[in-house]
C-alpha cells in the first residue's frame, strides 16, 4: 500500500485513484471529509444523517470517475454534491411528514377495517411481492427483507451483515429496481 504525501495535488490523487490506487482515496478523505461533514450537518442538522452522507459521497466518488480535475476545485465539486444530496434528504423528510400528517387527519371512518375483497387484494399483492422477492439475487433480497420487513435503517443492516453502508445502498438500490421491473403493474 503506498503511502501519499499531504502535498501531492487533488489531481495527482485522482489519477491514483482511478489507476487503482485506493489509498489515494484515504487521503482525499482525510483532505474533504471535515467539509463535507461540517456542510452536510448544517444543512441535516443531523449528525447520524451527516456522517451517513459523507461516507456515501466519497464511496460514490471512489466508484464514478466522471470527476475532472481540470474543470473544478474537488472541494467545489464535493460541496455541489452534498448541497444536492442533502436537498435530496431533506425532500424526502417533508414528504414522509406531509405522508405522516395525512394519516394523522384521517378520521376513524377512514381507518376502518378492509373489506374481505379489500384483504384478498392484499394478500394477492403480498404473494406476488413475494413470489417477485425469492427470484432476487440473495444479497438484495436479504437487505430488502430486513429493511422493509423487519424495519431496518441502512445502517442496522450495514452493522448486522458487516459490509459496508454504501453497499447496502446499492443493493437495496438494485433489488428495488429488479422489483419494480418484475412487479410492473401487479401491485399498487
Amino acid at each position: 500500500m503506498a503511502r501519499f504525501s499531504t502535498d501531492v495535488s487533488d489531481a495527482e490523487l485522482i489519477q491514483r485513484l482511478r489507476s487503482g490506487q485506493s489509498e489515494a482515496l484515504r487521503v482525499l478523505y482525510e483532505r474533504y471529509s471535515g467539509l463535507v461533514y461540517t456542510l452536510a450537518l448544517r444543512m441535516l442538522s443531523q449528525p447520524s444523517e451527516a456522517e451517513d452522507l459523507t461516507q456515501d459521497i466519497f464511496l460514490n466518488f471512489w466508484k464514478q470517475e466522471s470527476f475532472d480535475p481540470n474543470r473544478a476545485a474537488l472541494s467545489t465539486y464535493l460541496c455541489v454534491i452534498v448541497r444536492s444530496r442533502a436537498l435530496n434528504k431533506i425532500e424526502s423528510r417533508s414528504s414522509r411528514k406531509r405522508s405522516l400528517e395525512r394519516l394523522q387527519r384521517l378520521t376513524p371512518g377512514e381507518m376502518s377495517a378492509p373489506t374481505p375483497l379489500d384483504q384478498a387484494s392484499l394478500v394477492e399483492q403480498a404473494q406476488t411481492v413475494n413470489h417477485a422477492l425469492v427470484e432476487l439475487p440473495e444479497k438484495q433480497r436479504q437487505v430488502l427483507e430486513l429493511n422493509y420487513y423487519q424495519g431496518m435503517s441502512h445502517t442496522e443492516i450495514s452493522q448486522q451483515l458487516g459490509v459496508p453502508l454504501g453497499t447496502v445502498k446499492t443493493r437495496a438500490r438494485q433489488g428495488l429496481i429488479k422489483l419494480r421491473q418484475r412487479l410492473g403493474d401487479a401491485v399498487g
